[in-house]
């Protein structure tokens, strides 16, 4: 008989996301006629930039001729996309990486999610609350969080809380953790760190000996130039720190997946014996053995974000989104509803009014609205009385669900 990971049977049966899209279908058997707005799902809904879709109609175009066809490439990526992301990713704001130290992927969800892989399934871990359930359900299936406690947390879990007092900026914990994972601009809150901020968690990790795992998946939606958009402007980070891209949101991927990641050469980790050791090298090794790269069409997609059109094209699907978050960060506050995000990033974090749950406050505007958002709770503990809005959406529809939550609250 072949024994299960016996820690997969702890994660709740259902991932979060299908618990919310369950209640929806069943408001739509009941409501046939029902005309939903979705505001919750954070996929996007403009089409691939034209730039982008040129570039791979080129690429089918070789794949199609035995002299430019390829086959199996890089499991790291192309060498044309991994130097147009430090040219233009990295270089105009003063961070100097190498070709060796960047790795395309389908997206930063699978990486973050296996970077773990590489790592001592005992190591502690701290997060922030809310969060992204991917890094908690990932620990949890290596038996890394420990056991799930009555108040929704994970016995060996570090939580730092992001609380409206403190403009949900979470606190350095008062121990030591092996990893600690931030996200920023922030989901789901929709918050961002300044560079002083930022600052305080790499000094943390170099204090402490600690691994950062930063996923910046939004960072080109942020708007106020004082803002970092990568963690590697903080003087000593690339010691501390693995950093997560996403194309996404940033280009309208998420049907088309790719990603990359960033692991400097000057980090590493330690053995028992107290040797240190390389992440790179490690990461390396784990791609070779569990991905055999990006497609070749893909990639030369995500080569094309790049060009002056690409980039212009892409700067105007951001402002569009952006422009839908201000929207409804204006009609939110115009009838009382407290809301953080939506400046620097296409979340909204909204305060359910009446003391109400995540879920009640979800089922209010389903069934009063029928608009769909995201309750807070699925975040975390302190995701409690909370809902997310995403601004990705037609500008039409954003403006009708808003008259209509205005309505109804």
């Amino acid at each position: 008989m072949a024994l299960v990971n016996e820690h997969f049977l702890k994660l709740p049966n259902n991932y979060f996301f299908s618990d919310v899209e369950k209640k929806v279908n069943s408001f739509k058997v009941t409501h046939p006629k029902a005309d939903l707005i979705r505001l919750g799902t954070g996929d996007v809904i403009l089409p691939l930039p034209q730039a982008c879709i040129e570039a791979m109609h080129r690429a089918v175009d070789e794949m199609g001729h035995e002299s430019t066809f390829r086959g199996y490439g890089p499991e790291a990526g192309y060498p044309f996309l991994i130097n147009a992301i430090i040219k233009h990713d990295y270089n105009p704001r003063g961070v100097h990486l190498e070709p060796s130290e960047i790795f395309v992927s389908d997206g930063s969800k699978s990486d973050t999610g296996n970077i773990g892989d590489i790592l001592r399934h005992d190591n502690s871990i701290g997060v922030t609350d809310p969060i992204y359930p991917v890094y908690i359900d990932s620990n949890v299936s290596c038996g890394r969080a420990g056991e799930l406690l009555a108040d929704g947390k994970w016995s060996n879990v570090v939580y730092m809380p992001c609380l409206p007092e403190n403009d949900f900026i979470p606190q350095l914990p008062k121990q030591r953790v092996d990893i600690i994972y931030l996200c920023y601009p922030n989901n789901p809150t929709g918050t961002v760190l300044s560079k002083a901020e930022l600052r305080k968690w790499v000094n943390y990790a170099l204090e402490n000996d600690t691994l950062l795992i930063f996923d910046g998946a939004y960072e080109a939606y942020i708007q106020h130039p004082d803002i970092p958009h990568s963690i590697y402007e903080i003087k000593g980070a690339k010691k501390v720190a693995i950093e997560f891209r996403s194309f996404s949101k940033t280009a309208g991927f998420t049907g088309v997946r790719c990603g990359y990641t960033v692991i400097p050469k000057e980090l590493t980790g330690g053995t028992l014996a107290g040797k240190r050791i390389p992440l790179t090298p490690l990461w390396r090794r784990h791609q070779e053995t569990k991905f055999n790269g990006t497609s070749y069409i893909t990639q030369r997609g995500a080569e094309a974000i790049y060009t002056p059109e690409g980039k212009e094209q892409v700067k105007a699907h951001i402002q569009y989104y952006m422009n839908n978050a201000q929207l409804m960060k204006r009609a939110l506050t115009s009838i009382g509803l407290k809301t953080a995000g939506g400046e620097d990033a296409p979340y909204l974090w909204v305060k359910a009014p009446d003391g109400l749950s995540s879920w009640k406050f979800f089922e209010k505007l389903l069934y009063e609205a029928q608009v769909v958002t995201t309750p807070g709770v699925g975040f975390g503990p302190n995701g409690e009385g909370y809902l997310r809005l995403t601004a990705f959406g037609k500008k039409e529809r954003i403006q009708e669900a808003m008259q209509r939550l205005c309505q109804c609250l």
